[in-house]
């Protein structure tokens, strides 16, 4: 069964908007776990306008299912962070300074020798290195070649285009995946996957291991309740 990843985000940004500690971030993680998610994501970014730093050692102290910590490298105090917790599992993504959010993955050609050296220090410290990627066999190929263990697979085209057309949206994702078992990399996915075309996804995706959902997840907790959603999520992919 392939593994839900939780991305609480979305948590902090409400907790933010008001101040205080409500709702709380390290509560809501747990009843995830307690509701059967197995793993818990967060993405840091340097404004902290969601996810503070102080959040993620807080996380780390409490949950027992495995961490994914996903953000960009290129800021040092990324870096440090994701070294002074040592998640199961560092995502690396290519974000910019003042993005909303993540908009692309990583160029693995022209980055390929950053990347080696940014796998290789996360996976000197024991931690899990999945690289940030667009359905491209060319940028899986590349990435296998960083020493990364998995790829992440950027699915925001695919829900764009699932009502309309699902049969195309999802054939370059096959086949970045079969080219990662090619290379030998694992494959997770995340962005903009929901209720609606997740089932989908996980069915014609092969050696799918791991999906990272936040933004519609907690959506759909507002209406159906925090347990009944993981458990439909949980369902989606059976």
């Amino acid at each position: 069964m392939t593994k839900l990843s939780v991305n609480i985000n979305k948590i902090a940004t409400l907790r933010n908007s008001r101040g205080g500690n409500v709702p709380n971030v390290v509560a809501a993680a747990l009843a995830c776990e307690r509701f059967g998610a197995q793993g818990i994501t967060v993405h840091p970014r340097p404004d902290e306008r969601h996810i503070r730093y102080q959040d993620v050692f807080d996380l780390k102290a409490a949950i027992k299912t495995e961490f994914n910590i996903e953000g960009n490298c290129r800021e040092q105090k990324f870096v440090d962070l994701v070294l002074a917790n040592k998640p199961t599992q560092v995502t690396l993504v290519p974000d910019e300074l003042g993005q909303i959010t993540s908009n692309h993955g990583w160029d693995t050609i022209k980055h390929k020798d950053y990347l080696t050296e940014m796998c290789k220090l996360f996976k000197d410290q024991g931690i899990r290195v999945s690289i940030f990627v667009d359905p491209d066999e060319d940028m899986v190929e590349a990435a296998a070649e960083t020493g990364t263990d998995r790829i992440e697979l950027y699915t925001e085209a695919y829900a764009e285009a699932f009502n309309s057309r699902k049969d195309e949206a999802i054939r370059p994702y096959f086949r970045a995946a079969i080219k990662a078992r090619e290379v030998g990399l694992g494959v997770n996915a995340g962005h903009d996957l929901d209720l609606n075309n997740l089932a989908y996804f996980n069915q014609h995706i092969p050696d799918l291991l791991e999906v990272s959902i936040g933004h519609a997840l907690i959506a759909d907790a507002l209406y159906l309740g925090l347990e009944e959603t993981i458990k439909r999520y949980l369902a989606a992919l059976k």
